[in-house]
């Protein structure tokens, strides 16, 4: 019988916290109430990486993360403590940066296709004439060449047998039998298996499949039992002796077959608790005949964040960035399909036009029109992809729109149809891979940073025209995922998240007083501004959410996302005038505006708390597996990666947590307060709980509230628990208080986990039971 977590707490393994560090760790997870111990990648990654999704060498654990031996005396600590361990991996992509370090990608780079492991990379070897294009120069090849950039190392090594070419940092192995050319730079270059080009031509002329558009990601080919076998020999090996217990799967999305990946990986592993990281727009379900336990719950973070957004509120900041627009010139903002259409339009015309013309260069016969075709059915593809035959449905909406968008295309889209609904044909194998990476790149990395009325809205796997949920629809949602998918993962906060829970449950509140924060941001902007209104909007938010912050995190944070939303400045060519203004914004801050910031900071951040409080007891008492990530049982303010992966204290948490203890061993409860201590309590008491008593969280029953203030109150019976917790507090607090509102319950006495107060049979008053904090958790006393 397959062993599945309670509860998991996610580490991020990386260099400066290996898994020595992560075993020193475990007895405080045990003493949190943690049931499982999820971590990232562990196989060896790019030196230096912090992140570990760059795998370089699947046949061991990475040394700077601790090794084989540092994986087993980790496994052996959790196991000890009675933890299970959750493993994170990357079964669709290899880092090749330094390829060297990577013995695949450099014998594939020497030998060209009389590699052993040509095979395993998805190379369109016919576009390259037989290379493998390599787009890292600075320039053209021959100013490269004119420029004595490179240097040609003739000594012969283990895996360079016939030395290496170097370009700056990059160092290259030379073909057999051409080191003789080295007096020739230029014939020397010619006769190598790689094509070296200028980096801006990843955009059109990359012949590998990568991750988005990353050509420091090559993709490889799972599919191919061969590939899957020395890929997965490792990670197969940690399951087989005991050292892990589960498997998240990165990125299924890329796969060739993710449907037939997961039986493989099933079959290898005994059919261990398994998640895929598989991003659901809304209504969408996840595949029925998947061999997985569930997602790693994003959809299950929006329905949390929906329930505290005030709808009314939305509007009035739509209206907001409607004047925005108008004060700097910019043209009236589209509706969100409209706005993503044109995102994911501009990402298959320009970042990922390389992965559109394989597409035209794997039909069957030619097609006039085919790439404009092919890249607007992209743009207007509603999901991130299909797996045929099933999601046909998905296709034909995405040909439906393109047709009425674009009806000069109509006699090219109808060509492509059936080609692109049969499973047989190449094409259909490969457009689902860049429909994916067009909807994350041009919706979660480009439109997200455009949409800027209220950053809580977008969020991976959100969609801001649906900015809010009814306690109803709310309910619902955690009814369906029990009755479907009853240990899939729900989360808050991830490494991938824009902004952390904690951020975004203060920036709910701005849906409340939407006025409040319109003039707020006036004074701020008559402070320091961009000159963008929405990009204005967007990072004052940032700071406001985060605050306290330093200038330094929020520059970091306003350049990523001025350049992701690609409107005034980019990644490939950044606006160095524009982008002093996002340095006279961060800066201002800390500085000129610290007071306004810090002011209206003080005025929502007990709301904010209030919302952080809800959220999270919501989602640690809800259906599926709760997921912690590192920190975040403190206030966590973090914005999107890399702020979101900052080294974690977990000596104050373990010291914090010692005393809290013992506080609530004398009666004393800890205030709501910058501590942090009172969600570390409701943290700590629910994993406990739950660990120790799975049996009270089996059912899903909503309970009744009746009385003034009864739409402010969520309330759900567990099956011999009851969560209940506060939404829209601002609103609360205007009409007064919760006055006559009950929570009506059985006739049944009742401890409240968090204060330990006692509340006899019958209805409560909701004044009595939240006195001391926005949140209770009733356990039944049978």
């Amino acid at each position: 019988m397959t062993r599945r977590p309670c509860s998991t707490y996610r580490l991020q393994i990386s260099p400066s916290f290996p898994l020595t560090a992560a075993a020193d760790v475990v007895t405080y997870l045990r003493d949190l109430g943690a049931s499982w111990v999820y971590v990232s990648p562990l196989l060896a990654a790019t030196q230096g990486s912090d992140h570990g999704y760059d795998v370089v060498d699947h046949s061991r654990v990475d040394p700077a993360r601790g090794g084989r031996e540092g994986l087993r005396a980790f496994a052996a600590r959790a196991h000890d403590q009675g933890l299970g361990v959750l493993v994170d991996v990357v079964p669709n992509h290899v880092g090749v940066s330094a390829p060297r370090e990577n013995p695949w990608w450099w014998d594939v780079l020497r030998l060209g296709r009389e590699s052993p492991h040509a095979v395993a990379f998805d190379i369109d070897w016919r576009r390259g004439g037989g290379k493998v294009t390599l787009p890292i120069l600075g320039s053209s090849l021959d100013d490269a060449i004119a420029d004595g950039r490179f240097v040609v190392d003739p000594t012969p090594a283990d895996d360079a047998p016939d030395g290496t070419l170097g370009y700056f940092d990059h160092v290259l192995p030379l073909a057999p039998g051409t080191a003789a050319l080295r007096d020739d730079l230029r014939a020397l270059i010619a006769a190598q298996h790689y094509d070296l080009r200028y980096w801006k031509d990843q955009n059109t002329e990359l012949d590998y499949r990568r991750f988005f558009a990353v050509s420091d990601l090559a993709a490889i080919r799972v599919e191919l039992p061969d590939v899957f076998a020395r890929s997965h020999a490792e990670i197969l090996r940690w399951v087989r002796e005991g050292l892990v217990d589960g498997i998240r799967v990165d990125h299924p999305d890329g796969l060739a077959d993710p449907t037939g990946y997961l039986e493989r990986l099933a079959d290898a592993t005994g059919a261990v608790y398994t998640l895929v990281e598989k991003i659901l727009e809304p209504g969408e379900q996840l595949p029925s005949w998947w061999r997985t336990d569930g997602t790693t719950g994003y959809e299950a973070l929006v329905e949390f964040d929906r329930l505290l957004i005030d709808p009314s509120g939305v509007d009035a900041l739509t209206e907001l960035d409607a004047q925005l627009r108008a004060e700097t010139g910019l043209p009236p903002v589209p509706s969100w399909p409209d706005l993503t259409h044109d995102t994911k339009r501009m990402v298959a015309d320009e970042l990922l036009q390389s992965e559109v013309r394989r597409l035209v260069k794997v039909l069957p016969f030619g097609i006039v029109g085919a790439v404009d075709a092919l890249a607007e059915l992209l743009a207007c593809f509603p999901v991130y992809r299909t797996y045929l035959p099933a999601g046909a449905e998905h296709l034909r909406a995405a040909i439906a729109e393109a047709v009425r968008r674009r009806p000069d295309l109509r006699t090219a889209i109808a060509e492509l149809e059936p080609l692109l609904l049969d499973p047989a044909t190449e094409i259909a194998q490969r457009f689902p891979q860049v429909s994916g990476a067009v909807m994350a790149k041009g919706v979660e990395d480009t439109a997200f940073y455009r949409f800027t009325r209220l950053g809580t809205l977008t969020e991976v796997g959100g969609d801001p025209s649906a900015p809010a949920l009814t306690p109803a629809e709310f309910h619902s949602a955690q009814q369906a995922r029990l009755a479907a998918w009853p240990h899939s993962m729900t989360t808050l906060s991830t490494h991938d998240t824009k902004r952390s829970e904690d951020v975004r449950a203060r920036l709910a509140v701005l849906s409340e007083v939407p006025e409040r924060w319109a003039a707020v941001l006036e004074d701020l902007r008559a402070i320091a501004t961009t000159g963008h209104g929405p990009l204005d909007a967007l990072l004052w938010q940032a700071a406001v959410g985060a605050w306290p912050i330093p200038s330094d995190r929020l520059l970091a944070y306003a350049t990523k996302a001025a350049r992701e939303a690609a409107e005034a400045t980019g990644w490939q060519d950044p606006d160095a005038e524009f982008e002093a203004g996002l340095a006279r914004v961060a800066e201002a801050a800390n500085g000129a505006a610290r007071e306004v910031v810090a002011g209206f900071v003080d005025e929502i951040v007990g709301f904010g708390r209030s919302n952080s409080l809800s959220a999270k007891l919501l989602q640690l008492t809800g259906p599926g597996v709760p997921d912690v990530y590192q920190g975040t049982e403190l206030w966590d303010l973090s914005l999107v990666d890399p702020d979101n992966r900052r080294a974690v204290d977990f000596a104050e948490r373990r010291t914090l947590l010692a005393r809290l203890d013992a506080q609530v061993a004398c009666g004393e409860l800890p205030p709501v307060d910058d501590t942090g201590l009172a969600k570390l309590l409701v943290t700590s008491r629910v994993l406990r709980l739950r660990r120790d008593h799975p049996e009270l969280f089996e059912v899903y029953r909503p309970v009744a509230t009746a009385g003034a203030a009864a739409a402010h109150v969520v309330a759900v019976d567990r099956g011999g628990v009851t969560a209940v917790a506060t939404r829209l507090p601002v609103g609360l607090a205007a009409a007064g208080g919760w006055r006559d509102t009950a929570l009506l319950r059985s006739e049944l006495p009742a401890v409240d986990v968090l204060t330990g107060r006692r509340f006899a049979s019958g209805s409560v008053r909701i004044a009595d039971l939240l006195a001391d904090y926005p949140v209770a958790l009733l356990r039944d006393e049978r």
